[in-house]
C-alpha cells in the first residue's frame, strides 16, 4: 500500500504532498480558480509522473543492455478535453533526449518497452489518452 499525506500550506490551494520516506512535492491551483502558482498543478504532476516512470524503466533497460547513458532529459506534453469537467488527457507525447555513445536499435527497444510495456503511469493514462513517444540521441 502506498500512502501520501497532503497538507494545506495557505488559505487557498497551496498544498504539499509527502510520501512515507519524507519526499515532498508542492501543488497549487491556477490563478483563474484562485491559486497562486506556488506548485505544480495535479494534472501537471500526472505528466511528470509519466516522464519519470518511463525514464526509470528506460534507464534500467539501457543499464541491462550495457549502454553508456550519460544523461537523459524528458519533455512530456499533453492535450486535455475542452470545456468538460473532469477534463481528461486525450493525447500525451513523451520525447526523450539521451546523451552518450548509444546504439540506436537498443535505445529504440528500451524506449518502446519503457513506454508501452513497463510504465504503470502510461498504462493508467492510455485508458483515455493516445500515448506517443519519440527520442533523439546526442553522442
Amino acid at each position: 500500500m502506498v500512502k501520501i499525506e497532503i497538507n494545506r500550506l495557505n488559505d487557498d490551494f497551496h498544498m504539499e504532498a509527502v510520501n512515507e520516506q519524507g519526499a515532498k512535492i508542492q501543488m497549487d491551483a491556477s490563478p483563474d480558480v484562485g491559486g497562486s502558482n506556488l506548485g505544480m498543478r495535479p494534472m501537471q504532476l500526472l505528466l511528470a509522473a509519466m516522464g519519470g516512470c518511463s525514464s526509470i524503466d528506460i534507464i534500467n533497460i539501457l543499464k541491462k543492455q550495457k549502454q553508456p547513458l550519460k544523461d537523459i532529459k524528458v519533455t512530456v506534453t499533453g492535450e486535455r478535453e475542452k470545456d468538460v469537467v473532469p477534463s481528461l488527457y486525450t493525447e500525451v507525447h513523451v520525447h526523450f533526449k539521451m546523451f552518450g555513445a548509444l546504439d540506436r536499435d537498443k535505445v529504440q527497444r528500451a524506449v518502446s518497452l519503457g513506454v508501452e510495456k513497463y510504465c504503470s503511469v502510461a498504462k493508467t493514462l492510455e485508458a483515455n489518452a493516445k500515448i506517443t513517444y519519440s527520442f533523439e540521441i546526442i553522442p
